[in-house]
């Protein structure tokens, strides 16, 4: 899946220092995923919930206030130059909880749902396929467990895969 179309993807960047944009899973309170896509160029952050009445706008506000302040200085820190570090400010990045287009679901599957948010931006979909649904969603996450497990490096080679999670201590 992402193996294949690394040289697309690769092609598409000038530098290898051109970040424009990162997406990340957070959780919140061990029960409940969100998607987010920080565009660093618009100093933004874009929140995408499958269940939007989980977490309320002041919650929302205490989990991505971190995000909001740590972002610009890790920008600031991490630029390889001086020149670079003048690119970035230290004022905080804004944020907003996209309500329009974003699938729902009332299920406990709120993490395949999140990896499908940020798989669909990351290839640029303007909208989330129909696919997308609730009704999909077991299928959906076979379908990733099974893409993950072949993406996986290494594993081509090896005859009995229990061995090697044991040796991982996966599996306790």
């Amino acid at each position: 899946m992402w193996r294949d179309k690394y040289g697309e993807f690769k092609s598409l960047t000038h530098d290898h220092n051109d970040v424009d944009d990162i997406y990340a899973s957070v959780n919140f309170q061990n029960d409940h995923w969100l998607a987010i896509w920080i565009s660093i160029p618009k100093r933004h952050i874009v929140v995408w919930d499958i269940i939007v009445k989980h977490i309320s706008k002041a919650q929302l506000d205490e989990v991505m206030e971190p995000f909001l302040t740590m972002v610009p200085y890790l920008l600031v820190e991490c630029a390889s130059t001086d020149k670079e570090r003048i690119k970035y400010s230290l004022e905080p990045f804004t944020y907003e909880r996209a309500k329009v287009g974003v699938p729902q679901c009332t299920t406990d599957d709120c993490f395949v749902y999140t990896l499908k948010y940020i798989e669909c931006h990351a290839l640029r979909y303007t909208l989330f396929p129909a696919a997308f649904c609730e009704k999909n969603v077991e299928h959906i996450r076979e379908q990733m467990a099974h893409d993950i497990y072949h993406e996986t490096p290494g594993f081509e080679g090896i005859e009995d895969k229990s061995s090697y999670y044991n040796d991982l201590d996966m599996y306790g």
